[in-house]
């Protein structure tokens, strides 16, 4: 986050950076998700998240899908993305 950057700027930052991923697959993961819950995170789980936004598709969608561990820093954010995307995917 940079210091001139206010929260509701930094939310629709954030939130068009999780739909425009680069592959749809975690535009359709990462946006919803955006929408439904970045909106009520405190201050030290945006934080989390504006790191997860760094890393690449290619690492984060087998984090997300459990078919690799996630580095620490990021796990428990990205358990709750998987969580709310099986959630999300159930209910079509």
């Amino acid at each position: 986050m940079q210091d001139h950057e206010t929260r509701e700027a930094r939310l629709k930052r954030m939130r068009m950076r999780s739909w425009r991923r680069g592959t749809k697959e975690m535009d359709l993961i990462l946006g919803p998700f955006a929408d439904a819950f970045l909106a009520q995170m405190i201050e030290e789980d945006l934080a989390v998240y504006d790191l997860l936004l760094e890393e690449n598709d290619q690492d984060l969608l087998p984090w997300v899908l459990g078919q690799r561990p996630a580095p620490e820093s990021l796990a428990q954010m990205i358990s709750q993305i998987g969580v709310a995307a099986r959630a999300r995917f159930a209910n079509r």
